[in-house]
């Protein structure tokens, strides 16, 4: 079994910083993407960051410059370091990675975390 842990989240002011991580455990052989979401209320959830197994990143219009989004292989971890926030960055941040387990070889599944709220606000 798979799970992804989040952690980091809470309450910061406008223009504060957080460090979200996100540790995958499990029977893995290898993860591939993994990435940051976030869904508000009545909102479809919307790709926040993404990162590839080789440190390719790619962010959503409306955090680029603000979030860095980076993976440590040997923890399977991934780190989401938000600064500048905004009270729009409000919402339940959830881990998502394509992971291949050991006995499952050649099958990508892809995984999410239970979410972790973010709260910007003064």
């Amino acid at each position: 079994q798979v799970q992804l842990v989040e952690s980091g989240g809470g309450l910061v002011q406008p223009g504060g910083s957080l460090r979200l991580s996100c540790a995958a455990s499990g029977r893995i052989f290898g993860i591939y993407i993994m990435a940051w979401w976030r869904q508000t209320p009545g909102k479809q959830r919307e790709m926040v960051a993404r990162i590839t197994s080789g440190g390719i990143t790619q962010y959503g219009d409306t955090v680029k410059g603000r979030f860095t989004l980076s993976r440590d292989n040997a923890k399977n971890t991934v780190y989401l370091q938000m600064n500048s926030l905004k009270p729009e960055d409000t919402a339940v941040y959830y881990c998502n990675a394509d992971i291949e387990q050991l006995d499952m070889r050649g099958m990508r599944n892809n995984y999410w975390g239970q979410g972790i709220q973010v709260t910007v606000s003064s």
